[in-house]
């Protein structure tokens, strides 16, 4: 029998890392998709390539981007700082229509494949307030994606997993544990340095060193001077 596929969307950091071997464990061959879209961080691109051969993808493609070219966002315009603070609202690093983006190129590439499950690593307990993450947005989604697909209408149902979606980052991390994640692969921050080391002060440190905290792991992260 053929094994069943699946797109993983995989951007280096520690929540896509564990989505991947998620779907690993459930016996998925696993087809992972990143994005070089003109991000600050661009050492999480390495860290997927490496992140995609450890967990045993299948194939590992990277679409390149331009959000810079629309900016709006601290992740993509070098002109607005990364907080390095707790702020009300949607944050800076909100990039604009980011997942709506990534999750219809994914949804192309399923078809393509022959693939009905398509992983994404939102979060909507410990993350950052981003409209994009909650479980509303993912719901609306898969609608959209069975009324706008040739597998969708010809009764092939897509699904958009997002088994990240009511836990805890220690919860994460320590269910990554025990699937054998590799986290010192991952680079989380948000204005890594170009060899992966992390600031420890941004919104994405703070979570992930949190999330290690609190599961009694030890933080692999390499942080900066």
């Amino acid at each position: 029998m053929t094994a069943k596929k699946a797109v993983i969307l995989l951007s280096g950091g520690l929540d896509s890392a564990t989505v991947l071997a998620m779907a690993r464990a459930e016996g998925y061959e696993c087809y992972a998709l990143g994005f070089d879209y003109g991000q600050r961080h661009e050492a999480e691109l390495l860290a997927a390539q490496k992140v995609a051969k450890d967990l045993g993808a299948v194939e590992h493609k990277v679409v390149k981007l331009d959000l810079r070219s629309i900016g709006g966002s601290a992740l993509t315009d070098d002109s607005i700082e990364v907080p390095e603070e707790e702020t009300p609202g949607i944050p800076v690093t909100y990039v604009p229509a980011r997942n709506t983006v990534f999750l219809s190129i994914a949804l192309g590439w399923a078809e393509v494949l022959g693939a009905q499950d398509i992983f994404v690593g939102v979060n909507a307990v410990d993350y950052s307030g981003y409209p994009d993450c909650r479980p509303e947005y993912i719901e609306a989604y898969e609608k959209m994606a069975n009324l706008a697909t040739r597998a969708g209408v010809e009764g092939n149902k897509l699904s958009i997993r997002a088994p990240l979606m009511d836990m805890s980052k220690s919860d994460i991390v320590t269910e990554g544990t025990r699937l054998g994640v590799d986290y010192s692969l991952t680079v989380s921050c948000y204005q890594a340095l170009p060899d992966g080391a992390a600031c420890r002060r941004c919104d994405s440190c703070r979570l992930r060193a949190a999330g290690f905290t609190e599961a009694g792991l030890e933080d692999p992260t390499v942080y900066a001077p």
